[in-house]
């Protein structure tokens, strides 16, 4: 492509806009000239395109073996500057407006490998999406042009990025209290407790846990770049417990990686309607939604997705049982489907056949007692997974929630002794 030889849009030919940074041999980040990004005005083409003074260098690339040109707005001499067997990566800028800029030399290895292949791979927060995007936008350059997502690199390309800093993302933060079990720079994991939606959604724009997380957390730095907590995986609103929230996109990924590989340990607690005949058992029936109610899930859909739920009984109580539930997928209401399908519902489930259980009930008192509890008696009890960012293995627990276990004391004291009660692990 022929660069233009119009004047730029401030009407100043061959005159910088920013002459401090003229003949001051750092390097310069600029797109070809004259080329106008689509979507962007020629002023904001011209901000674009400025010099910018880079404040971090990596101390390997201050040697005499560097080439001495500038290696967009001249070309690299080629030959890699004499480092070839360094890692990739040139250096980082985080400019005062929160944007961040990072220049790459490609080496020998790397050379043929797809332009958003080779970004990926470096260790700048980006899944390959995001870096598709940052490409169709314009934030990315090789040797000083626009660069094509399937672009082919070649040894000694350089290769430019500039990340914006992240948006707002038009949730509104509220003061809502929460129960925060564990928090660091990189994630946190939060008590949820019953009757709050996870996500702001239609008839629920205010009040969920994403308003009150962005209240409390002061150093989000984004998820994809949008300052808003990274959820990785959710509980009905009905369902109390433990939930693990990212604050990074570093963190993101690599929990969102550990629950696709199915490697975060789940485990809930259900007080269930009735007294499974088995002490224990394993369900495997694929859960889609309902044939004719768009609603529910179930497990004759005709596009269900595998899962897996185990069971154990902890407590036996005659009228109901206290169940531990460990799943290895996570499925949209799975519990409460794979409990139903059992024949055992959870108690206070009025979508998945406890409301009509509840009349076999003999007991008044305990009637009664299941019918105050004004939601479905599921508790997230146990988490454990590895942290994305130390690699430790972390491990969480949560005690039943004052509704559930004055319920569970409740049956415990009507219950004739202890007799059939399985101990606490």
């Amino acid at each position: 492509m022929t660069a233009s030889k119009k004047s730029p849009p401030n009407g100043r030919t061959g005159e910088s806009r920013y002459p401090e940074l003229v003949n001051t041999g750092f390097p310069r980040i600029r797109s070809g000239a004259g080329l106008v990004k689509p979507g962007m005005t020629k002023e904001a083409n011209d901000d674009f395109i400025r010099p910018i003074k880079l404040d971090r260098f990596d101390s390997r690339r201050l040697d005499s073996r560097l080439c001495g040109k500038d290696i967009v707005g001249e070309g690299c001499c080629g030959n890699h500057c004499g480092l070839d067997d360094s890692p990739p990566r040139l250096m980082d800028v985080n400019t005062d407006g929160g944007e961040s800029h990072h220049r790459f030399t490609v080496a020998p290895g790397n050379a043929g490998l797809r332009l958003d292949l080779f970004l990926t791979a470096r260790e700048i927060g980006l899944s390959r999406t995001q870096i598709g995007r940052a490409v169709d936008e314009g934030h990315v350059q090789v040797n000083g042009r626009p660069g094509r997502a399937g672009r082919k690199l070649k040894t000694g390309d350089v290769v430019a990025i500039v990340l914006p800093a992240a948006r707002p993302s038009g949730v509104i933060p509220e003061a809502i209290p929460l129960k925060i079990i564990y928090e660091d720079a990189s994630l946190l994991v939060v008590d949820k407790p019953a009757g709050m939606v996870v996500h702001p959604a239609a008839g629920h724009s205010s009040g969920t846990l994403v308003n009150a997380l962005l209240h409390h957390c002061r150093d989000l730095s984004g998820i994809g770049g949008v300052l808003r907590p990274g959820i990785v995986h959710r509980l009905d609103k009905e369902t109390s417990g433990l939930m693990v929230v990212a604050k990074s996109d570093h963190a993101h990924r690599g929990l969102a990686g550990q629950f696709k590989r199915h490697e975060v340990k789940k485990t809930y607690q259900a007080l269930v309607y009735g007294d499974p005949k088995m002490d224990g058992g394993r369900i495997e029936s694929a859960v889609g939604r309902h044939p004719t109610d768009r609603k529910r899930m179930s497990t004759e859909s005709r596009r269900g997705r595998s899962a897996v739920t185990v069971w154990r009984v902890r407590e036996r109580y005659g009228v109901a049982a206290l169940l531990e539930v460990n799943i290895e997928t996570g499925r949209t209401h799975q519990i409460r489907v794979h409990l139903t399908e059992l024949g055992h519902p959870v108690v206070g489930d009025r979508v998945y056949g406890g409301a009509g259980r509840i009349r076999s009930v003999g007991d008044p008192a305990a009637r009664a007692r299941m019918k105050a509890l004004d939601r479905q008696a599921l508790h997230a009890w146990r988490l454990a997974f590895t942290h994305p960012v130390t690699g430790e293995t972390m491990r969480f627990a949560s005690p039943l929630p004052e509704d559930m276990a004055g319920l569970c004391g409740f049956f415990r004291e009507r219950a004739d002794g202890s007799e059939g009660r399985l101990p606490p692990p």
